[in-house]
C-alpha cells in the first residue's frame, strides 16, 4: 500500500552544517508519523568543501532519494522544483564588527537622505516659497524660521515614518515595510538568477 508524502521545499535555505537532512530545506507531511519522521531525517546532501557557497539542487533528486529509502512512497511536491542550499561555516558572531557595519550603514543612509532632501528643497526653491507664503498671509517679511518651516520639518519626519511604517521596533500596522518588500524582491531575483544560470546550456554566450 502506497503512503502519500507531501513535500514543500523552500526556494533558499541557509545552513551551517555539512550533513543536510530533508527537514533542513523542506516541510514534510504524512499521515503516518513514523514515515514523516523517517523522511525528515533523510540525508539529501553532504557538503565536502569548507568554503561558503550556494548549491543549486533539484527536487527530483530529493524524490529519488526518498523512493530509494522506501519504494512504497508516493511523493507530492508542492514546493519548488529547483532550490538553493546556502552554506555558511558555523562561527561565533562578532558583535563589534556587526555593530560597526550597522552604524556605518546608518550614517551613510542618514547623510544620503539628508543630501537628497536638501537638493530637492533647493530645486523647488522651498525657502523662497515659504517666505512668499508667509508674506502674503502675515503681511510681513519672514525671518526664515517661522511656523511654516517648523511644520514642514515635523511633517517631513512624520511622513517618512508613516511611509516606511517603521520606527525602531514599532510598526504602525502589520503590512510589510517598503524596505522589506524591496529586500524580498531582491532575494527572489537573486535566487531566480542563480537557478537560471545553473540551468544554462550555453558555454560561450552570456549576457554582458
Amino acid at each position: 500500500m502506497s503512503k502519500t508524502v507531501y513535500l514543500n521545499i523552500s526556494e533558499i535555505t541557509e545552513v551551517h552544517h555539512k550533513e543536510i537532512q530533508l527537514k533542513d530545506v523542506a516541510d514534510v507531511y504524512c499521515d503516518d508519523s513514523a514515515i514523516m519522521n523517517k523522511c525528515n531525517a533523510l540525508r539529501i546532501k553532504t557538503i565536502h568543501s569548507d568554503k561558503n557557497k550556494r548549491y543549486i539542487e533539484s527536487a527530483l533528486d530529493v524524490i529519488k532519494k526518498m523512493m530509494e529509502m522506501d519504494s512504497t512512497l508516493q511523493v507530492n511536491n508542492v514546493g519548488k522544483v529547483d532550490y538553493i542550499i546556502d552554506y555558511h561555516k558555523a562561527k561565533k558572531p562578532n558583535w563589534v564588527w556587526q555593530w560597526t557595519k550597522t552604524i556605518f550603514v546608518c550614517i551613510i543612509c542618514f547623510c544620503g537622505a539628508s543630501f537628497a532632501i536638501m537638493t530637492f528643497n533647493n530645486d523647488v526653491n522651498a525657502t523662497d516659497v515659504f517666505k512668499e507664503i508667509y508674506r502674503i498671509i502675515m503681511k510681513q517679511e519672514s525671518s526664515g524660521f517661522t511656523v511654516l518651516e517648523v511644520s514642514y520639518s515635523i511633517g517631513l519626519a512624520l511622513g517618512i515614518v508613516g511611509f516606511f511604517n517603521h520606527f525602531a521596533k514599532l510598526k504602525i500596522n502589520t503590512d510589510p515595510t517598503p524596505l522589506e518588500v524591496e529586500m524580498r524582491l531582491y532575494e527572489d531575483n537573486v535566487s531566480k538568477t542563480l537557478i537560471q544560470n545553473e540551468g544554462r546550456k550555453e558555454s560561450d554566450i552570456d549576457v554582458s
